[in-house]
């Protein structure tokens, strides 16, 4: 008979790879016993573990999803009942009230289970990782931000409106961040990860097109400024500011804000590179 397969002891055990992690996970917290699901009937508990991970697969993730090209901050599953709905809502509701309490790099699934009320394996329904939470609380958080700030600059209708408009952003904008743990903790959650980082960075591009849009309907003969450019840095820069002041003490952080709105009055219209 041909020997069975065994993984040996230095297998790369120090790799890491995303795709066995979530499965084992899975595996782990579902306490599967290997008779009770018809996919995994014929699955010993001592199987090579690609007919483990291909059975489980079959089971909990479904064949039309590559693993090797998993999105690992990416939504897995996508509610359509109203029960799996409100289901997604209380994990994400529980998430952001434990991230508001203790941070992002603190909050563990196990509890964040327990805390929404529902079974851990719900929770890796949707989210293959705390990344995935995170960015899942921060998209919801942008879409509302983007749609403020696109809704205010559709109104305005010359260069001082839009410097009040932009003064204005700045300090909503701050006061969310300041009297909202979970805002800001989900906030700071993307900068300790690669892909959660371009989050930001995509957030950012959003709003400097909508300054870039305001700026050509209002100041049109800027023809030698580079206002896209412009626009984008001044985005990124607000948001960079708003950060500083919100983790600086309270009277500190209004003056650095009325400095920052003091610059934007005088160089982002500018006719000269500011």
């Amino acid at each position: 008979m041909r020997p069975r397969k065994t993984i040996a002891k230095n297998d790369q055990i120090g790799v890491y790879r995303p795709d066995l992690f979530m499965l084992f996970e899975i595996v782990k917290i579902r306490c599967f016993s290997f008779t009770h699901h018809e996919d995994l009937h014929a699955i010993s508990a001592n199987a090579p573990v690609g007919a483990i991970f291909r059975a489980v697969k079959k089971r909990w993730l479904g064949n039309d999803m590559n693993v090797e090209n998993f999105d690992r901050i990416g939504l897995r599953r996508k509610p359509k009942q109203e029960r799996s709905i409100q289901r997604l809502d209380l994990i994400l509701s529980a998430a952001a009230g434990l991230i508001a309490e203790k941070g992002v790099s603190a909050m563990r699934m196990t509890e964040l289970a327990i805390a929404a009320k529902v079974p851990i394996g719900s929770v890796y329904q949707y989210f293959p990782e705390k990344a995935a939470i995170v960015k899942a609380l921060f998209d919801r958080h942008a879409s509302t931000i983007q749609a403020r700030i696109s809704d205010a600059f559709s109104k305005v209708d010359s260069v001082d409106d839009a410097l009040d408009v932009l003064a204005t952003t700045i300090d909503w904008h701050y006061d969310e961040y300041r009297n909202d743990a979970a805002y800001l903790g989900i906030w700071m959650g993307t900068e300790t990860d690669q892909d959660l980082l371009r989050l930001n960075i995509e957030h950012s591009t959003r709003i400097a097109d909508i300054f870039h849009n305001a700026v050509r309907r209002i100041a049109p003969e800027l023809t030698t400024v580079d206002m896209e450019a412009r626009a984008y840095l001044f985005s990124h820069l607000i948001g960079a500011s708003i950060r500083l002041a919100v983790v600086s003490e309270a009277s500190l952080a209004k003056r650095i804000l009325e400095e920052w709105k003091g610059v934007i009055r005088s160089s982002f219209f500018s006719a000269v590179p500011a």
